[in-house]
């Protein structure tokens, strides 16, 4: 049975709220409150389990009482819990709901992923780098070595939730991000492609003009936007429901970093019509991935809500 563990320092006037309301709730369990136990801030500390299905709607009700503005709420996943109740409570009580997301932590995972340090475009830079020799040598294997490393997907997803919650400063750092972190990977692969074309260090098949990896990149077409758009859909589904390996996936899938690297590699070795297409591409996957990204964190919540309100209903019968 999935939980989180809800750790909140109450001020005294709102603990008995507070209790009130969990001790309510018949998918909350384990309640323990500890009078004057808390320090920074100071009240008293209330620790309790959820199952995942109630959380929304309990996290919501927490924050009407104002707990987190004058005191705080701490949410942590449960990778493992014994209970019989619990199973037995998920099962009566939520039905469909007992595997919806909890939306606070979705968007705090998105958060920390709009984070842009300065290792952010040193990833970049490096995956633009290695996707560059990938082209040149004709290599499939270091052009998705280089979609692994990017970490531009980050980026996009935290643009999409800036725009579904109208949010424009995330926005525009999403946006300064990518514009200053492909500029970045874009320089960093035309100057190392001019060393390779000045020591002639390129494969034989490459100067010969037989370019597959490059010819792939470069390439737009109706099969690079439907595989952007299923990606983006995995991509927030992955998100939502903490799915580590289908994230990769999507990051395997999508033609960012490599049609950034091919704009150097074409510019350098005087290729621009390869370069311009790749630059189409790079685009389009980004204005692909945020559109369908924003739809798609839209589209979740509207159906979990929906699921929500037919159990409510189901509930008052």
């Amino acid at each position: 049975m999935d939980m989180i563990h809800v750790r909140a320092v109450s001020p005294p006037d709102l603990t008995g709220a507070v209790v009130e309301l969990l001790a309510a709730d018949p998918c909350v369990l384990n309640l323990v409150v500890q009078p004057d136990a808390a320090r920074n801030p100071d009240g008293d500390s209330i620790a309790c389990d959820v199952l995942t299905g109630d959380a929304n709607e309990l996290l919501r009700a927490l924050r009407a009482l104002h707990v987190d503005g004058r005191g705080s709420i701490v949410v942590e996943s449960v990778d493992m819990a014994f209970s019989a109740r619990a199973a037995a409570r998920g099962a009566a009580e939520l039905g469909p709901l007992t595997g919806a997301p909890v939306w606070e932590q979705v968007e705090a995972r998105i958060r920390a992923e709009g984070r842009y340090a300065p290792s952010f475009y040193l990833y970049l830079v490096v995956a633009g780098l290695i996707g560059s020799v990938g082209i040149v040598t004709n290599s499939q294997i270091l052009i998705v070595a280089a979609m692994v490393v990017g970490p531009e997907y980050g980026a996009i997803v935290s643009i999409a939730l800036g725009i579904d919650r109208r949010d424009r400063p995330r926005i525009r750092a999403g946006l300064a991000a990518l514009s200053v972190g492909f500029a970045l990977a874009i320089t960093a692969t035309l100057l190392f492609s001019l060393l390779i074309r000045a020591f002639d260090l390129q494969s034989r098949a490459f100067e010969l003009g037989l370019r597959p990896v490059s010819d792939l990149i470069d390439s737009p077409d109706f099969f690079s936007v439907a595989v952007a758009v299923l990606a983006g859909v995995v991509g927030i589904v992955s998100l939502t429901e903490a799915r580590t390996s289908a994230l990769l996936g999507v990051f395997i899938s999508v033609t960012t970093i490599p049609a950034a690297a091919d704009v150097g590699v074409s510019v350098a070795f005087g290729s621009w019509s390869q370069a311009r297409g790749s630059l189409i591409q790079l685009l389009v996957n980004i204005v692909v991935l945020v559109a369908v990204g924003t739809a798609a964190l839209r589209g979740q919540r509207e159906i979990w809500r929906r699921v929500a309100l037919r159990r409510g209903r189901a509930r008052r019968r």
